[in-house]
């Protein structure tokens, strides 16, 4: 059945949007967004989902952290705020076109909004993991998931993610994804957005 956003392994891509050094300071809730989009990124890696990294001019903005543990991804940079440039196109592409795009990083009302536009645009099924997902202030963040979530997108959980996909306690790769859930997701301020629903 279309348009329920059932997850799937099978045509399925993990994008990494602009998680970088001199954005640490200034985006809300900047260590528990990195470290649940790290724990996506482990379990891509577990479940065979290929991640594509990008980086906001590296050159002013500086690498992306070494806690996400992306440092054997090539980085595709970008001054643009989508993240599909032709690289990222190309390498889509590469991959059989996926159908579905798991978005997090940085910032909702610029990057994470306007790769989610030309995403939905190419007929690709967008999850947007809001608690993996942030900006420099919380009302941007939040209007930013409003307004996603108007163009279609679906808005998610980081441990959501990880139990849609492996969907059975049997799943041969559980275990791993088990570990990945030892600990709940930080609280980084989304309950405010859904009592305001």
């Amino acid at each position: 059945m279309a348009g329920i956003g059932r997850l799937s392994t099978k045509g399925a891509v993990l994008l990494l949007c602009d998680m970088q050094e001199k954005f640490r300071p200034n985006i809300f809730q900047f260590t528990n967004i990195v470290s649940n989009a790290a724990r996506l990124l482990q379990a891509s890696r577990a479940l065979g989902i290929p991640p594509i990294l990008t980086e906001q001019y590296p050159k002013g903005l500086g690498p992306t952290v070494p806690e996400l543990g992306a440092g054997d991804l090539k980085a595709h940079t970008k001054t643009r705020f989508s993240m599909l440039t032709d690289g990222v196109l190309n390498e889509l592409q590469a991959l059989g076109n996926p159908k579905q795009a798991i978005l997090c990083g940085i910032e909702a009302q610029a990057c994470i909004a306007c790769t989610t536009f030309d995403l939905i645009e190419k007929g690709i099924e967008v999850h947007i993991v809001a608690d993996a997902v942030s900006s420099r202030s919380q009302t941007d963040r939040l209007f930013a998931l409003s307004r996603l979530k108007q163009s279609g997108a679906f808005l998610t959980t980081t441990e959501a993610v990880l139990l849609q996909l492996v969907q059975d306690a049997k799943h041969p790769n559980f275990k791993e994804i088990q570990k990945l859930l030892a600990h709940p997701s930080p609280d980084t301020g989304l309950l405010a957005f859904f009592s305001s629903l």
